[in-house]
């Protein structure tokens, strides 16, 4: 039976150390030589210090920035560890709040977004993609619709011309990925770099 069993355990043994190990670090290297910025996380540097990274969203609440998509991202709660509290665009923890189109939860809490938007800028059309989550809670673009639909708060609040602003989001806007797949889109984190450096004197 051993004779049997021999040749299954040394082909179990050699597979495991071939597609579990050499395979994987071999991927490894070559997207780290092929692909450096990536393989090391698409990381954004300030002044040299990493300020966050463009494939996961952050939370910007000031008025001078551009906001980014709701994110319902939780955590633990510091007090009571069997329940949970928002903590937006957390990786570790990345999904959506499963509320569903019956959710009095969810259609309060839109309602509540869509009016203080509307407020914001009551003569244009509240983007969908400003109200609602994504499916991992950490997606770090908008449409350029709602980049747009800010541009009036930003430009107010930071004293520049609106056409500087909205020149800003079409220079960091994204196309279609070789023309046909996906959807145009910006990087809120790299807008409100530019935004920053375009502000300096």
């Amino acid at each position: 039976m051993l004779r049997e069993i021999r040749p299954a355990i040394l082909v179990l043994l050699l597979l495991t150390l071939i597609t579990g190990l050499a395979y994987p670090l071999a991927m490894t290297e070559v997207a780290g030589a092929i692909f450096p910025k990536q393989a090391e996380g698409s990381l954004i540097e300030r002044d040299g210090k990493v300020i966050g990274s463009a494939l996961i969203g952050q939370e910007f609440k000031d008025d001078k920035y551009f906001h980014g998509r709701p994110s319902a991202t939780t955590a633990p709660d510091p007090a009571d560890s069997s329940k949970t509290v928002p903590a937006p665009y957390n990786a570790a923890s990345s999904g959506a709040s499963n509320l569903g189109p019956t959710s009095k939860a969810l259609s309060d809490r839109l309602k509540e977004d869509v009016d203080k938007l509307k407020a914001e800028n009551p003569s244009a059309n509240v983007p969908v993609d400003l109200v609602t989550t994504s499916g991992s809670g950490l997606d770090p673009d908008i449409s350029p619709e709602g980049a747009l639909f800010q541009v009036p708060r930003v430009a107010k609040v930071r004293g520049m011309p609106e056409e500087k602003v909205r020149q800003l989001v079409a220079e960091n806007t994204s196309g279609r990925l070789i023309g046909i797949f996906g959807e145009p889109r910006v990087n809120v984190l790299a807008l409100n770099l530019a935004l920053d450096a375009a502000a300096k004197p």
